[in-house]
């Protein structure tokens, strides 16, 4: 779809064929190479096979308990390590949680994905849209983070709610598992790589820390730099590149409205984010309109938790655990509808 999109323009504005390089936002694409790299390398690691089971066994045989357990944890990573790397870390053990324990695979992947796009929304750092909102409109940290705390509080009640309404009866497996033998020098080194990239991608040198990263890792792990998905890559550098290019003729014809007020901000951000999601919703948006920032922010992040296609995080949880795109819905939209009706009562009141 984004490479036929990318045709499409490229008849509109030929220029934009000696322009493609210079569209590409390099700075993020640097920062999501090196988390999806370390995130690579915790899952190699072996660590989440030995956590898997003493998570099960701390939820006392609850599965309302254990995805409650596993939502708070997704999203305060999440938070910190961009939603799309979370899933590469927590897909894989929520599977083999899921495996083990013999609960509803669906409802706990689709649940695990909805939870890092919520938490990610608290940090400027925690996913794409949210650093392109950070740059393009110089917002400090602290107010990033105080301003979105009532939204993503009130998005983090009403996800486990939910994980407690759609609760089964029946209690899951558990069992002790034989030790799995952890890589400590991999764990070690990717998680002190993960604190520096995230402090060097807060600092504006993502090269650096890319650099840095692909190095050690090629010494450490090289098996983390050979699995790399280089399609999600390509996916995002597509992404920078159509979305620009659309904002660019969008505003020369003058066909998207000059200033909008908050609440249609909210709804048009995050009706969009259904369509095109929420990055390249964010990468229009800036680009032409660009509305007040929290609104716009608040958009794209809830715009993430409904269709599959509203957050490339989502997509990453599906294409790694294999469930179908309709059970994924089955337990995203009705989420979505939720919050979207919460989120509107609160604008009304903050705005």
């Amino acid at each position: 779809m984004l490479i036929l999109l990318y045709a499409v323009l490229l008849l509109m504005d030929h220029s934009l064929l000696r322009r493609t390089l210079k569209i590409v936002d390099y700075e993020s694409l640097a920062a999501i190479i090196s988390l999806f790299m370390l995130s690579r390398g915790l899952e190699l690691s072996g660590i989440f096979n030995r956590v898997a089971p003493k998570i099960i066994m701390l939820s006392n045989g609850s599965e309302s308990r254990l995805l409650i357990s596993m939502i708070i944890i997704v999203a305060l990573s999440s938070s910190i390590i961009m939603n799309d790397t979370a899933m590469f870390i927590f897909i894989p053990l929520i599977l083999m949680i899921s495996k083990i324990a013999q609960m509803n695979v669906t409802k706990a992947v689709t649940l695990i994905a909805i939870s890092a796009n919520v938490g990610s929304a608290l940090t400027p750092i925690g996913n794409p849209q949210n650093i392109i909102i950070w740059r393009t409109y110089g917002i400090p940290v602290h107010e990033f983070v105080v301003n979105m705390v009532p939204y993503v509080s009130v998005w983090i009640v009403l996800l486990l709610l939910f994980a407690y309404v759609t609760r089964t009866a029946e209690p899951i497996r558990t069992f002790t598992m034989p030790k799995i033998r952890v890589n400590r020098l991999l764990l070690a080194t990717s998680l002190t790589l993960l604190v520096m990239d995230v402090i060097l991608i807060q600092l504006g040198y993502a090269f650096i820390g890319l650099l840095i990263t692909s190095g050690v890792l090629l010494v450490v792990g090289r098996e983390t730099i050979l699995s790399l998905d280089v399609v999600l890559i390509v996916i995002f550098a597509l992404i920078f590149v159509d979305f620009r290019e659309l904002s660019y003729i969008m505003a020369s014809h003058k066909i998207m409205p000059s200033q909008i007020n908050p609440m249609m901000s909210v709804i048009m951000s995050a009706g969009l984010s259904q369509m095109i999601s929420n990055v390249p919703a964010t990468v229009l948006l800036t680009s032409s309109v660009k509305p007040e920032w929290m609104p716009l922010t608040v958009g794209v992040n809830l715009g993430g938790t409904g269709i599959i296609i509203g957050s490339l995080a989502n997509f990453i949880a599906v294409r790694i655990s294999g469930i179908s795109l309709k059970d994924f819905h089955k337990y995203s939209l009705p989420y979505f509808m939720f919050a979207f009706l919460f989120t509107l009562v609160l604008v009304l009141l903050l705005f």
